[in-house]
């Protein structure tokens, strides 16, 4: 095989990437290499433009996310491909995606400030279920009386919402203010409205009642706003954390106070 020839180098990265069950990096695919043949980070680069560009009319496209490059089933042929598999995926309150959801443009944030801007305690279940699935993490604890855990979105989340960087996340600003509703003590219990709950499904692999044209952070908050008129987006009431008042933990992959969107 010519690795000098940046078609030959498309079609061998192309043969990683589908036998690979995770994104692979830049890094990752040039220690794949022996020394001797490896080529340089450029001609790796212009590689993969060549095999993105190849996939153009297919099924599958190139995807940039955080964790690297991963070729993936395009979008609008999710939710016939989910038919392939059979198992109930595990449903979704509307509390769980404004608890995400806050923590993903507030990050670092406390429990107890989650539960300020949304005015209803936080389940303990949230949290567990959303650092199960690995996209949050505990990144420190803030310098106040009873030292609250702050948390912060991984690289996973951002993987699984197809986001290179928190700075592809959908500006805030597009979203109406969140109104408190009367029952807000009974959120937890609320049903998840259809529409969303088939944007769920076809993710983890249940054919939904509607075919989706788009599953992404933005469709995410865009379920949330119909819901409930919008997230808030005036945080002035939330103290940002100082950098030198975390400690941060050192096991696993997390987003720290330098990712933070400002």
């Amino acid at each position: 095989m010519n690795l000098a020839d940046p078609q030959e180098l498309a079609s061998l990265l192309e043969a990683w990437l589908l036998a690979s069950s995770r994104p692979m990096s830049l890094e990752r695919l040039g220690e794949l290499f022996e020394e001797a043949e490896r080529p340089e980070p450029a001609q790796l680069r212009e590689a993969l433009d060549v095999l993105r560009e190849s996939c153009a009319g297919r099924a599958y496209e190139l995807k940039e996310v955080a964790s690297g490059y991963r070729l993936q089933i395009r979008e609008k042929f999710s939710p016939w491909v989910g038919r392939l598999w059979e198992e109930r995926p595990q449903r979704y309150s509307r509390a769980m995606l404004e608890t995400l959801a806050l923590i993903a443009y507030r990050q670092p944030i406390t429990r107890g400030e989650i539960e300020d801007v949304r005015g209803v305690a936080v389940n303990s279940q949230i949290i567990k279920t959303l650092q199960e699935r690995d996209w949050i993490r505990v990144v420190g604890y803030r310098d106040v009386p009873g030292k609250p855990a702050m948390f912060a979105t991984t690289r996973v989340f951002l993987d699984y919402f197809n986001l290179k960087s928190l700075e592809e996340l959908p500006p805030l600003a597009a979203l109406r203010e969140l109104e408190p509703e009367p029952m807000l003590a009974l959120d937890d219990d609320m049903p998840v409205p259809a529409e969303l709950q088939a944007r769920v499904d076809a993710e983890a692999g249940e054919e939904p009642a509607e075919p989706r044209e788009e599953t992404s952070f933005r469709s995410l908050l865009a379920e949330l706003d119909q819901m409930e008129h919008g997230l808030k987006i005036d945080f002035d009431d939330l103290q940002r954390v100082e950098e030198d008042s975390a400690e941060p933990s050192d096991e696993g992959e997390a987003l720290g106070a330098d990712d933070t969107l400002h």
